[in-house]
């Protein structure tokens, strides 16, 4: 059996000396270039944070309404939960998270861009995120009964046809969003979209101005509706939403 020669072939190399070592250099920036191509790819792209007008501390913040004020589409109960326990402990965690370190004293915000943005800060993200949700979800609820008006309801009709048919996204969205989330109308460029974020994400990191915010976290809804999810979400958009926060926040957003 002959035996594999893998020496190079030194009178080819004396001979072709040039024209190999060209084509080597030209390989060597192909593989280069491609490999640069195929890092750019894989980079993740940068989130855009939209900056929020409001400054939001980590501090709990009070209800803007008595505990009872909403029943029976929300019970005291479930507030006393889900504000006294869930949400206080969104914030507890976050503080103590942030104690001794350069967001001290930084707002939910900017504590929520700086955390979205390292990889190495899920937890706090988690946890500041949570704390911004709920504060704006406590204000997207109202105990009287609204109706959108003005450069508001120009845009819904606008981009939805009429009100009707933004309320009928939005309770499929809320009811579609699979395991615990939230449902949002929002603002992205000048056209308002219907969205939905998973767990303890948000519009703010996705370039996008939240309006108004339905919670579809189990503990949100579960002692008053247990599995009946659906019809939590349509008390809600049927009776609670606060319109006039929502049309606040759009002008705040278009000025």
């Amino acid at each position: 059996m002959s035996e594999i020669n893998n020496k190079p072939d030194n009178s080819t190399l004396s001979k072709d000396g040039g024209a190999s070592r060209r084509a080597l250099l030209q390989a060597g920036v192909g593989v280069a270039t491609v490999a640069a191509a195929g890092a750019a790819a894989a980079k993740p792209k940068a989130k855009t944070v939209k900056k929020a007008k409001q400054s939001t501390p980590v501090a709990q913040q009070p209800l803007p309404f008595a505990e009872d004020a909403l029943a029976p589409v929300i019970s005291a109960q479930t507030f006393s939960f889900h504000y006294g326990k869930h949400y206080k402990a969104y914030c507890d965690t976050t503080a103590k998270m942030i104690a001794g370190t350069p967001l001290e004293g930084k707002s939910l915000e900017e504590i929520v861009a700086a955390s979205a943005a390292d990889p190495a800060q899920k937890k706090l993200f988690n946890n500041a995120a949570q704390a911004w949700n709920h504060v704006f979800y406590w204000n997207s609820l109202s105990p009287k009964q609204q109706t959108p008006s003005g450069k508001l309801l120009d845009a819904i009709k606008r981009d939805f046809g009429d009100l009707p048919t933004l309320n009928t996204k939005l309770q499929e969205a809320a009811v579609g969003q699979f395991g615990s989330g939230w449902a949002w109308l929002v603002l992205e460029g000048d056209k308002l979209q219907v969205t939905t974020t998973s767990n303890a994400d948000l519009p703010l990191i996705h370039g996008q101005t939240p309006l108004l915010t339905i919670d579809v976290w189990e503990h949100a809804y579960y002692l008053d509706y247990q599995n009946k999810r659906a019809d939590h979400v349509k008390a809600i958009i049927e009776k609670t939403l606060n319109w006039e926060y929502a049309a606040n926040n759009f002008a705040g957003a278009s000025a």
